[in-house]
């Protein structure tokens, strides 16, 4: 099945403020991106959750990565909203809507662990052809460095993570 080319890609960090990695690469992209930049695509580093980075702490009132879901995305925007629902519903604007076609085709979102996992490519969807291709390119030109991948999807969750807004979403955990 012809599928239309990735044009737009995200990489995000600081989705949890706590995990710098993805931080660092995210403010160094944003002040150097020539690296990251390829001809005939978009790709855009962002710091999702500044506030939390800030701090240095997970998240100021809830995690960011468990709002993305329909209930969250739709809410009123109130003065008590919780930090991360309004961040969420931001994220979403720039980078969405979720399920449309309009979505960014690719997100990668940055993450750390302190288990010792190394180098983990996180999976949301076993039907995602492209993503499937794209993590065995990745593995290919990483080897014979370890990089396994990591099947989070469940037949009655459905996930709300930040890189859930994208067509293709894609998480990587770094110990």
């Amino acid at each position: 099945v012809d599928k239309p080319p990735v044009r737009r890609v995200a990489i995000f960090g600081g989705t949890h403020g706590n995990e710098l990695s993805g931080v660092f690469l995210v403010k160094h992209w944003q002040e150097n991106g020539a690296e990251i930049q390829r001809t005939g695509m978009e790709v855009k580093p962002f710091l999702t959750n500044p506030r939390a980075v800030k701090k240095c702490t997970r998240y100021i009132d809830c995690d960011l990565n468990r709002v993305f879901d329909s209930e969250n995305l739709g809410r009123t925007v109130v003065e008590d909203i919780p930090y991360e629902v309004r961040r969420a519903q931001e994220i979403n604007h720039i980078f969405g809507p979720k399920g449309s076609d309009d979505a960014y085709d690719l997100i990668f979102d940055l993450h750390n662990t302190t288990s010792n996992m190394g180098g983990t490519l996180i999976l949301e969807n076993s039907r995602d052809d492209f993503t499937i291709q794209m993590f065995h390119y990745i593995k290919n030109a990483l080897a014979p460095e370890r990089c396994p991948v990591l099947l989070i999807e469940h037949p009655s969750l459905k996930y709300a993570t930040t890189r859930s807004v994208a067509k293709h979403p894609v998480g990587k955990y770094k110990k």
